[in-house]
């Protein structure tokens, strides 16, 4: 029995280490259309959005906007919140102008016990304001980040959405991109395992391509491995860089 027992412990645990992480930034609006509504309320937070499990989010090292090639700090905008019953942060941004604004969040190295490693999820969302559509094709100068070759918003379930994966600013070829759904409602089922995160390869140009069977918000991440180690009790550990990037389909 203790023995059926440690298996099926181990198994759970195999089990949710397998869920993929997210960097998520996640705005209350995809667009902003009215001066009286000019507020763009953002949720950021760290978890496995599909099965709703939140995780920890210690305070971002950075979060900006990239706005007309400017760069507008927010760290102190950023509040405590909770999301998904774990500690995450919210802000609040007001549009003033017409723009595309680019939301980065440049996260603390998270710590992964299960895989061994640390994670750092470099994440953005683009959100334009009054009609604007000039430079959502613009890097936003990440050390890693997923450019859209796709306009990211306007878009409608069933659309393919294509990106490129950078890293200090060059096409990473076969890069690998996990693609997830954020079941805000909780009212989509995965059939098995497998479908909950989708796995697509970028081509030899850095390039990926994927079409949303949904209408919401969808997380695209491309994970490569940073070319440095970071020191988790006193020995050097393995780092996931993410470069996440989310984007709605209506």
């Amino acid at each position: 029995m203790k023995l059926k027992l440690a298996a099926l412990a181990a198994l759970a645990a195999a089990s949710f280490a397998a869920e993929a992480h997210f960097g998520m930034v996640i705005p209350d609006k995809a667009a902003v259309a009215d001066q009286k509504a000019s507020t763009v309320n953002l949720t950021i937070a760290f978890a496995h959005p599909f099965e709703q499990n939140g995780m920890t989010m210690a305070r971002p090292r950075a979060f900006y906007a990239v706005a007309d090639e400017k760069k507008i700090d927010l760290m102190k905008t950023l509040k405590p919140a909770r999301f998904l019953g774990k500690s995450a942060w919210k802000s609040a941004f007001a549009a003033k102008k017409p723009g595309v604004y680019q939301f980065v969040v440049e996260p603390e190295p998270y710590w992964e016990p299960a895989e061994d490693k640390f994670i750092v999820h470099y994440t953005k969302v683009v959100v334009p304001a009054y009609g604007e559509e000039e430079d959502w094709d613009k890097p936003a100068g990440v050390k890693t980040e997923i450019v859209p070759l796709t306009r990211p918003f306007g878009n409608w379930a069933g659309n393919t959405f294509q990106g490129v994966v950078l890293v200090d600013g060059k096409p990473v070829p076969g890069a690998e991109v996990e693609v997830e759904y954020y079941n805000r409602d909780g009212k989509k089922k995965a059939p098995t395992d497998h479908h909950v995160t989708q796995v697509v390869k970028a081509d030899s140009n850095g390039v990926f391509t994927y079409t949303a069977p949904w209408a919401g918000w969808w997380g695209f991440a491309a994970l490569t491995d940073a070319d440095y180690k970071l020191k988790q009790d006193g020995k050097d550990k393995d780092v996931e860089l993410g470069a996440v990037l989310w984007t709605k389909f209506d």
